[in-house]
């Protein structure tokens, strides 16, 4: 199987191309190539450099943007499998540059469709998220609920992703696994409230200015879980277009991951400036509750808690920044 992960050098897609792998197969068929594109706008080369060096992943530094150099690549490389990660994964950037998701979420993820279509390749898993769903009330939400109404310009970028991945499953035949994530976190973070805290601390270790009034609260969710529930749920379910809420048990107030971050630097006497206000920035959904049901159903469900997450991604990180 020939698998291409669009994004790849990135927080999330570094840490699937390391398991890819590691693994070696996948639907019990063999992995002969994986490939990643990555225009490293968030990525960094050197997370997967080494399986670079090693012969076990092609990189091909461009911005899927340019739709004749993307299929040149599907063209070249006559995949079996797409993982599209790529798109602008930073909120807040995307509410300063408001044609910025439109161009790397929605229009990217077009000129992947188109390039599979051209190219003959038929199976996608694309990374979506829980920002989709809008301002919900707060409780465990559903793949089903409605009406979905993005408030982020990121989240409406990646709800029209999925429209446009039904689209080309309905008219070409595609088969799709769709991933609403909850929040990340892990080995390789590049941004993020956990980032954030850290390297606040680690310049001024006295004092920790925090958005909003730390009462926001989201699922975090390990990164080794996110892949592994993409992986399992691509092998164990078999409609066209499979949709399903990747998040764990519970969910953690930034109040608290601040008070984790203090503790695993060996701080005290810290001063927590909170900004005030209900949320971080405009876009910004300050409660999110996910309900992994679905995904469970299949006889998949986290190894980690939101709590336990974010303990063990503080540690990583630390190491990392």
């Amino acid at each position: 199987m020939k698998i291409l992960v669009t994004g790849g050098a990135g927080f999330i897609g570094s840490n699937l191309v390391a398991d890819l792998v590691g693994v070696g197969k996948i639907k019990g068929q063999k992995i002969e190539k994986i490939v990643v594109i990555d225009n490293l706008f968030l990525g960094r080369k050197e997370f997967i450099q080494p399986l670079i060096n090693q012969g076990q992943v092609d990189f091909f530094e461009q911005d899927l943007l340019d739709q004749a150099a993307t299929l040149a690549v599907f063209k070249k490389c006559s995949f079996d499998l797409v993982f599209h990660l790529a798109a602008n994964s930073d909120i807040a950037y995307g509410a300063k540059n408001t044609d910025w998701d439109l161009k790397q979420g929605t229009l990217v993820t077009f000129n992947v469709l188109a390039a599979m279509k051209d190219s003959g390749v038929k199976q996608i898993i694309f990374a979506s998220t829980s920002a989709v769903y809008g301002e919900v009330p707060v409780r465990p939400i559903s793949e089903d609920y409605s009406p979905m109404l993005p408030i982020s310009f990121y989240g409406l970028s990646k709800l029209a992703a999925e429209s446009l991945i039904s689209a080309f499953c309905h008219n070409f035949g595609f088969q799709a696994w769709v991933y609403r994530f909850g929040n990340i976190v892990g080995f390789n973070g590049t941004h993020g409230v956990l980032v954030d805290f850290i390297k606040k601390l680690k310049a001024d270790p006295k004092v920790l200015p925090v958005l909003g009034d730390g009462r926001q609260a989201k699922p975090y969710l390990y990164v080794a879980d996110c892949v592994a529930g993409m992986i399992f749920g691509y092998q164990n379910s078999t409609e066209q277009n499979n949709c399903y809420n990747l998040a764990c048990e519970g969910s953690t107030p930034v109040s608290e991951i601040a008070q984790m971050v203090i503790k695993a630097l060996g701080l005290t006497e810290v001063n927590i400036q909170y900004a005030g206000g209900d949320r971080g920035w405009p876009g910004d959904v300050p409660q999110v509750r996910l309900d992994p049901a679905k995904l469970a159903q299949l006889g998949w469900q986290a190894s980690l808690t939101s709590d336990q997450a974010v303990l063990k991604a503080i540690q990583d990180l630390i190491k990392q920044i």
